[in-house]
């Protein structure tokens, strides 16, 4: 559905009107060009995310996973020096 369907020319005018008063005529420019630069770098990515599925980008070297190395475990502790056994154990 355009947006003149939706809002009728008036309705567009109106809104051009209420652009150009809330950002002024300097910052439209700046404006419509990021989103241009956005909607490109959004395509972009899309496009490098379909093709990353289909192919990888080096098939011959595949990614090795390792798992991490488990932490040593603590040292046992010594007993006490009057001969009897620790409470905590």
């Amino acid at each position: 559905m355009a947006p003149a369907e939706l809002f009728g020319e008036q309705g567009i005018i109106v809104l051009i009107v209420i652009a150009v008063v809330l950002f002024g005529s300097t910052q439209i420019p700046k404006l419509a060009r990021s989103l241009g630069s956005a909607q490109k770098e959004f395509k972009k990515g899309l496009d490098e995310g379909a093709n990353g599925e289909a192919k990888p980008d080096n098939p011959a070297a595949p990614m090795a996973v390792t798992a991490p190395t488990p932490a040593p475990a603590p040292a046992p502790a010594p007993p006490a020096a009057d001969g009897t056994a620790d409470a905590t154990s």
